[in-house]
């Protein structure tokens, strides 16, 4: 991985070193994941059940994209979602729902640092 895509990775709120070592030192299987993480709905199923006042979908799509935040090293927003998720499972859903415009923020940056560089 070259330095630019690494510092722009890094800019956007993914600990790429780490990452890699977590796939073993291999760039293109974590690249692989990067692109994939584009597919996965869990982020937009957070959003709906927000919207709809789907308490029990809005924790499993929080949890679920935490998880995936994490495998990644986007620690930034993995932080941000484990707190979003010990809300939830606390019922206290007013300050879970308003962690939104920053999760929101942190994975506009992710999205569009992954498809800058992998496009």
């Amino acid at each position: 991985m070259d330095v630019r895509l690494i510092e722009s990775l890094t800019d956007a709120g993914i600990d790429v070193n780490s990452a890699i070592e977590r796939f073993m030192g291999n760039e293109s299987l974590f690249e692989r994941f990067l692109k994939k993480f584009l597919e996965d709905s869990n982020y937009h199923d957070l959003l709906a059940a927000i919207s709809s006042g789907d308490s029990e979908g809005a924790l499993k799509s929080s949890h679920t994209l935490k998880g995936i935040c994490g495998n990644l090293s986007m620690n930034h927003l993995f932080d941000l979602l484990t707190r979003q998720v010990s809300l939830f499972r606390e019922q206290r859903w007013k300050e879970a729902t308003e962690m939104m415009s920053d999760i929101t923020e942190s994975y506009i940056n992710i999205t569009q640092a992954i498809r800058r560089n992998f496009s």
